[in-house]
């Protein structure tokens, strides 16, 4: 690769990895102040676990081989990725891809909060990204991927990272239960400061985790840029303005939440689509996804921080609407469908052939996370047990599963008051 590229894809790559710490920060502020660290820590333990498991096994697996389900041992170890021996592109690509298996499971935290044990958690991490982030992400991104080869598009990771922790996060909580006095006790976020700092940090980080995708610095990466700013802005203000209809006021909270929903909902169309296309997709996930969080109150499941309702519905929308806004002329991209070949969307005349392949990929997807993760989280309850102890739950995780509390300087102060 050129320089100018393999400078692009590094920083990219660096720009992805700070998300996670930003997904921290967001979710963090979110949970109540007794759980802060909790949540931190099961955002780092990805990225403690999964880029060695990602060099050991994970890339082989979800990219090596040309088997139309499942990679091969090929790449195990790293073997033959080096900088000598023409393979340095691929030692690139792994690393840049790195981070996204990292922060997938980061993604499903946030609707297990205030109530799974740690050692569950850092059981299941590994587990889950070897059973289902990997055969999914080789079904939808490996060139010889079965849903890629029919021709669904997934430019940066909506099907095989957003769908599928959004749905992975649903049977989570289904398996996991309700927190308790929930949903009477709905336990606002503690600091809205840090959720605030998160959601600029990931938008921030989001340019990397799409423009980068383009795997180049060049005029797809740039159109991908534009459309992340777009979709993001969108979708924040249509979140806004739906919140004000029906609560009577703006929130940071619903800010917040409309520009990750945005940001979700570009990242599988994000090379594919114009700018005026990308503000549409932005308006319309921002709106869906607002109305979307109230549906566990409806049907009684317990997603802490919404992750059902951002990022499985934030990444369908947009993953769907790739069937509808497809451009590849005004992108540069061969017209047609197949593996790295974009097709015209059902507005350009393209038929609904695109639509069902996206429809097709998601279901398939939908279906076989939220059956998988679910048997995994059954199992590992039958075994070691997954949620914590009542007495921990009203402790609160940060003490009584990591012995450390966030914020002892207010404990001081209160105790001086009492």
């Amino acid at each position: 690769m050129e320089s100018g590229n393999v400078a692009w894809i590094l920083t990219a790559s660096a720009l992805v990895l700070f998300m996670t710490p930003g997904l921290a920060f967001f979710y963090g502020g979110m949970v109540r102040a007794k759980n802060v660290l909790n949540m931190l820590m099961m955002n780092f333990w990805c990225l403690l676990v999964i880029p060695v498991l990602w060099a050991i096994v994970g890339y082989s697996l979800a990219f090596s081989g040309s088997n139309r389900v499942i990679g091969n041992f090929d790449l195990a170890f790293l073997h033959r990725l080096g900088i000598t021996g023409g393979r340095s592109s691929e030692l690139l690509a792994m690393i840049f891809l790195c981070t996204f298996a990292a922060i997938t499971p980061a993604l499903i935290s946030g609707a297990v909060a205030d109530r799974m044990k740690f050692s569950a958690w850092v059981v299941f991490v590994p587990i889950w990204s070897l059973v289902v982030y990997c055969p999914v992400t080789y079904w939808v991104a490996a060139s010889d991927g079965w849903l890629k080869a029919r021709g669904s598009l997934d430019f940066a990771g909506g099907t095989s990272i957003h769908v599928n922790a959004g749905i992975a996060a649903l049977a989570a909580v289904l398996v996991l239960g309700r927190r308790r006095g929930w949903p009477a006790d709905g336990a606002p976020p503690h600091s809205m400061p840090l959720v605030m700092l998160g959601t600029g940090i990931l938008w921030f980080g989001w340019f990397g985790f799409n423009a980068g995708s383009a795997l180049a610095a060049n005029g797809l990466a740039v159109a991908a840029f534009v459309n992340t700013m777009l979709a993001a802005a969108a979708a924040g203000l249509s979140w806004a303005v739906v919140e004000r209809v029906r609560e009577g006021h703006f929130t940071n909270l619903g800010v917040a939440s409309g520009i990750v929903a945005g940001l979700v909902a570009i990242t599988p169309g994000c090379g594919y689509v114009t700018p005026m296309s990308a503000i549409v997709i932005g308006l319309v996930a921002g709106a869906l996804c607002s109305v979307a969080i109230g549906l566990k109150f409806r049907f009684g499941f317990d997603d802490s921080l919404d992750v059902v309702g951002v990022h499985f519905v934030g990444g369908l929308v947009g993953s769907l609407l790739i069937g509808i806004f497809s451009d590849p002329t005004a992108l540069g991209w061969p017209i047609g469908a197949g593996a790295g070949k974009a097709a015209k969307g059902l507005l350009l005349g393209g038929g609904p052939g695109l639509l069902a392949e996206q429809a097709l990929a998601n279901g398939v997807t939908i279906v076989y996370s939220f059956v998988v993760t679910f048997v995994i989280l059954r199992t590992m309850d039958a075994i070691m047990g997954i949620r914590v102890a009542e007495e921990i739950e009203n402790e609160g995780l940060d003490t009584g599963e990591h012995a450390e509390t966030a914020y002892q300087f207010a404990e001081r102060i209160m105790g001086r008051t009492n």
